[in-house]
C-alpha cells in the first residue's frame, strides 16, 4: 500500500515537474516562429505579452511618422478626423438591432451590408466606403449620434490621415507602403530590437523615401480594446490609447515647397490637358524648388495602371531636351572661341549632310548668332557644333551642372544623417554622349574604373565622336538627355553669371516642439568643373529675350510680366510611333528675375502647337500674382 502511494506521488512529481518545463519554455523562448527576429531578452516576458494578446484588440491610430510642410508652415501630410473603429465581437453581443440600424444609417449601407462585413471581420480595423483607400471621414454631428448608440465593439477615434484629401499627392513628397524585404535588408538592427515592425510603412519614393530613417519616428499611436476569452468585451475596461512619451517626435520636414503655388499650378495644368511631363519652378537667386509638377497624378495606395509611369516624377526623368540644349552648344562656342557674337550665318533650310534640315522650310537666309538662338535654327547650331570639339563641349556642359544629378545632396554623413544624403534619389543624371560602349568600350565602368584610367577611356571616348555626333547633339538630339529639373536649374544658373546652385528641396528639420534639428542650407553644386564667363552668361540672356520678343516664343510676349526663355522641340517614338517632347525653359520678369521655370510637354504628335511654351506663359502669370497678392499683404 505504502509502495503505491509513493509511486504515485513520484508519478504526480513527475508531470508537475514537466508542466514547470513547459510554462519555462514558454516564458525564455520566443512566443512563435514570427518574433524570430526577437533577440532573447525581448522574448522575456512572451508569455505575459501573449496573454495580454488573448484579451485586447489593437488598433494602430497614428503611425507617429514624422510630416512635411511648406515653406510657410502649411501641412503637406497629416491631418486629423474622427472615424468609425470596427472590433470584432460575436453578434450577439453587439448591442439591439435599433442602434445597429442607425449606425447603418449614419455610414451610408444597409443593415445587412453592415453585418456581413462585421461579421468578416478578424482584427480592428477603420471603417471605408466601397472602393475608398482612406476611413469615412465623420461629421462632429455624424461623431456625437454614433456616441450615442449603445453599441460594443464600435467607436469613434481619431484617425491620422497621411495623404490630404484637399489637394492631390505630390511626387517629390512620395508614398509609403509596406516593403518587408527592404526593411529585413535595411534595418536588421532595428527589427531584432523591436524598434520597428515588417508589417510598418515605408517610404517608396520622393522625400518618403530618402527621409525613412528619420521620418519613421518614435511608436505608434494605438487603441485597446479588453476582451474575455469569449471575444466579449469585459466590463469596466473601454479603449485605451497607448501612445509614445516625447516632446520631441514626430520631427516636422520644412520644405522649400510653395503649397499655395503648387496647387495652383496643377490645376491649371490639367484644365490645360497635361497627360504627361512636368513643369519645374526654382527661386531664381539660389534654386530652392518652390514648386514642382509631374504628371500623370499620383495616387498612393492604388495599383499601377499601363506602364506604371504615374509613379514616376517626371521633373526628374531625362529625356531629349531638342533646342533647349542649343543655349548649352552656343555657351561652349562662345567659351572655346570658335564663333563671335557679331558673325553671321547662312540658312537655305538643308544643312547638306547627315539628314539634317531647318524647321523652317526653305531657311532663315542670313541669320546673326543672337537670331539663330531666336529662331532656333538648326542649319546654325549644327554648323556651331561642328566647330567644337566633344570635349570642349562636355566640358561647357559640366560647368553648366548638365549631364550630373542636379539636386541638393552631401556625401558625407553630417548631422542626424549617419549616410550619405541625397534628397531627390530618383533623379537621372541625364547625359551629352552615349555611354562608352558604344564606341567599343564595353568593359567601361566609370564607377569601378580608378582615377587616370577613367580619364583615359572617357578621352578615348569623346575622341571617338564624329561631325555628325557633335551636329546632332548641337541641336539637342541623338543621345543628349536633360529632366526639367536641370533645364531650370541652368537658367538659374545663367541668371547667376555662370554660378551653379543646388536645387533644394528642404531648408531644415525641427522636433515637435519646434526646435531645429538640422538646417540643410542652399549651396553651390560641389562637383562642378570650371565656370563659363559672366559675359557668355549675359549673352545668352540677351538671346532668351529676343526669342520672346519676336523668335519662336512670341506668342506669350503678352503677361503679367516680360518674360525671357528657349523653345525646343525633340524628335522621339513611342511604340514605334514618332512623337515629339515639347519644351520651354526661361525667367521672368526680365528686368529682376524671381523665377526660373522648366516646362516639358512629353509624347506629343509631330506637327502639334508646342504647349509647353503656352504652359510656361500660363505658370508665369500664376506665379507673378501670387508673388503680387504677397508683396500686398
Amino acid at each position: 500500500m505504502f509502495k503505491r502511494i509513493w509511486l504515485s506521488a513520484w508519478i504526480i512529481t513527475i508531470i508537475m515537474l514537466m508542466y514547470i518545463a513547459r510554462l519555462a519554455w514558454l516564458q525564455l523562448m520566443p512566443i512563435s516562429s514570427t518574433a524570430a527576429v526577437l533577440s532573447a531578452n525581448n522574448s522575456r516576458g512572451g508569455w505575459h505579452r501573449l496573454s495580454v494578446m488573448q484579451r485586447q484588440r489593437n488598433l494602430v491610430l497614428d503611425t507617429g511618422r514624422g510630416d512635411f510642410y511648406d515653406r510657410y508652415g502649411m501641412a503637406i501630410t497629416g491631418e486629423t478626423y474622427s472615424a468609425v473603429a470596427l472590433f470584432p465581437i460575436p453578434p450577439s453581443l453587439r448591442g439591439e438591432t435599433k442602434d445597429l440600424a442607425a449606425l447603418s444609417t449614419i455610414l451610408g449601407i444597409t443593415e445587412k451590408q453592415l453585418l456581413l462585413r462585421w461579421d468578416a471581420l478578424r482584427e480592428p480595423l477603420f471603417w471605408k466606403a466601397e472602393g475608398e483607400q482612406q476611413p469615412l471621414r465623420l461629421t462632429a454631428a455624424e461623431a456625437s449620434a454614433i456616441n450615442e448608440l449603445d453599441l460594443n465593439g464600435i467607436r469613434v477615434l481619431p484617425y491620422r490621415n497621411r495623404y490630404l484629401a484637399a489637394f492631390d499627392a505630390k511626387h517629390l513628397i512620395g508614398f509609403t507602403s509596406q516593403h518587408p524585404e527592404w526593411l529585413q535588408q535595411k534595418y536588421t538592427e532595428e527589427l531584432a530590437s523591436g524598434k520597428r515592425r515588417l508589417t510598418e510603412q515605408v517610404g517608396g519614393s520622393g522625400l518618403e523615401k530618402s527621409l525613412d530613417k528619420l521620418l519613421h519616428g518614435n511608436g505608434a499611436t494605438s487603441a485597446s480594446y479588453f476582451i474575455d476569452g469569449k471575444n466579449a468585451p469585459m466590463h469596466g475596461l473601454d479603449i485605451r490609447i497607448t501612445q509614445p512619451d516625447s516632446r520631441y517626435y514626430p520631427l516636422k520636414t520644412m520644405t522649400t515647397i510653395d503649397l499655395q503655388l503648387q496647387n495652383e499650378i496643377e490645376s491649371y495644368v490639367d484644365a490645360q490637358g497635361l497627360q504627361e511631363g512636368a513643369v519645374v519652378v526654382l527661386d531664381a537667386s539660389n534654386a530652392d524648388i518652390i514648386a514642382m509638377v509631374s504628371r500623370p497624378k499620383l495616387k498612393p495606395g492604388q495599383f499601377l495602371t499601363g506602364d506604371g509611369s504615374e509613379w514616376s516624377n517626371h521633373a526628374l526623368k531625362a529625356v531629349a531636351p531638342g533646342s533647349v540644349f542649343k543655349l548649352v552648344t552656343e555657351a561652349a562656342a562662345l567659351e572655346a572661341g570658335v564663333i563671335k557674337r557679331n558673325e553671321t550665318f547662312f540658312c537655305n533650310g538643308e544643312y547638306g549632310k547627315y539628314g539634317l534640315s531647318c524647321w523652317k522650310e526653305g531657311g532663315h537666309g542670313h541669320l546673326t548668332l543672337q537670331e539663330g538662338l531666336a529662331q532656333s535654327c538648326n542649319i546654325v547650331f549644327a554648323a556651331i557644333a561642328e566647330r567644337l570639339e566633344a570635349a570642349e563641349l562636355q566640358r561647357t556642359a559640366e560647368a553648366l551642372g548638365v549631364g550630373k544629378q542636379a539636386g541638393w545632396h552631401r556625401d558625407k554623413p553630417f548631422g542626424p544623417f549617419s549616410d550619405p544624403l541625397r534628397l531627390l534619389e530618383e533623379e537621372e543624371a541625364g547625359q551629352l554622349f552615349a555611354p562608352a560602349r558604344s564606341y567599343g568600350e564595353d568593359e567601361y565602368n566609370l564607377g569601378k574604373l580608378e582615377a587616370a584610367r577613367k580619364a583615359r577611356v572617357r578621352a578615348a571616348m569623346l575622341a571617338a565622336v564624329d561631325g555628325g555626333v557633335l551636329a546632332q547633339s548641337g541641336i539637342g538630339q541623338r543621345d543628349v538627355r536633360m529632366s526639367p529639373l536641370q533645364a531650370a536649374n541652368l537658367i538659374v544658373t545663367l541668371l547667376n553669371e555662370g554660378r551653379v546652385m543646388e536645387p533644394r528641396l528642404i531648408s531644415e528639420i525641427r522636433y515637435a516642439n519646434g526646435q531645429r534639428m538640422v538646417k540643410l542650407p542652399a549651396q553651390r553644386a560641389q562637383e562642378t568643373s570650371g565656370r563659363i564667363h559672366p559675359a557668355t552668361a549675359y549673352a545668352l540672356l540677351r538671346g532668351m529675350e529676343a526669342v520672346v520678343d519676336h523668335g519662336t516664343g512670341r506668342s506669350i510676349r503678352q503677361g503679367l510680366w516680360a518674360v525671357a526663355g528657349k523653345s525646343g522641340t525633340a524628335v522621339t517614338t513611342r511604340a514605334g510611333i514618332a512623337r515629339n517632347h515639347q519644351w520651354f525653359a526661361g525667367y521672368g520678369p526680365v528686368s529682376k528675375p524671381r523665377y526660373a521655370i522648366a516646362v516639358l510637354v512629353e509624347n506629343k504628335p509631330p506637327g502639334s502647337n508646342n504647349q509647353a511654351t503656352k504652359l510656361f506663359r500660363g505658370v508665369m502669370d500664376i506665379a507673378a500674382r501670387a508673388r503680387s497678392k504677397g508683396e500686398d499683404s
